[in-house]
């Protein structure tokens, strides 16, 4: 019976193992071949540096309930096959923000896969708004 609960006890650690690496993971703490920035970071870039772009990963819907000014739009869901819409883009740093900074670690790793400069906003534009962008709608 022992041998069964020691197995039981190694299945339950490597379990948990998987779902902390998943988790780090989907922050984009681990293998992550893109930056992450704060807010405070991504809007001094936007406001003193020409050579980036700004992209909303987020719905439609949530989209025209405000955005940041000059922000694109592309849904993450949809980025893969969009990607031509950011073709002029290539050459720039692209920050990339969603509502919290979860979906924008996904988009970030799209975009990174394909050759882009992604700079993921940590917190998103909750975090954004918390030091004072002016969303428009």
């Amino acid at each position: 019976m022992s041998t069964l609960k020691n197995y039981t006890n190694v299945l339950y650690w490597i379990a948990m193992a998987g779902v902390l690496f998943w988790f780090a993971y989907t922050k984009g703490w681990i293998l992550a071949n893109f930056e992450s920035i704060d807010a405070k970071t991504a809007i001094h870039l936007l406001e003193n540096d020409d050579n980036v772009t700004l992209l909303d990963v987020r719905t439609i819907e949530e989209y025209k309930e405000g955005h940041l000014r000059d922000a694109k739009l592309i849904p993450v869901h949809a980025l893969a096959e969009n990607l031509g819409m950011l073709k002029q883009d290539k050459h720039k740093k692209i920050i990339v923000y969603c509502q919290t900074g979860n979906r924008s670690v996904s988009a970030s790793r799209i975009l990174e896969a394909n050759g882009f400069t992604p700079l993921n906003v940590k917190g998103g534009i909750l975090s954004l708004q918390r030091d004072g962008v002016e969303v428009v709608k």
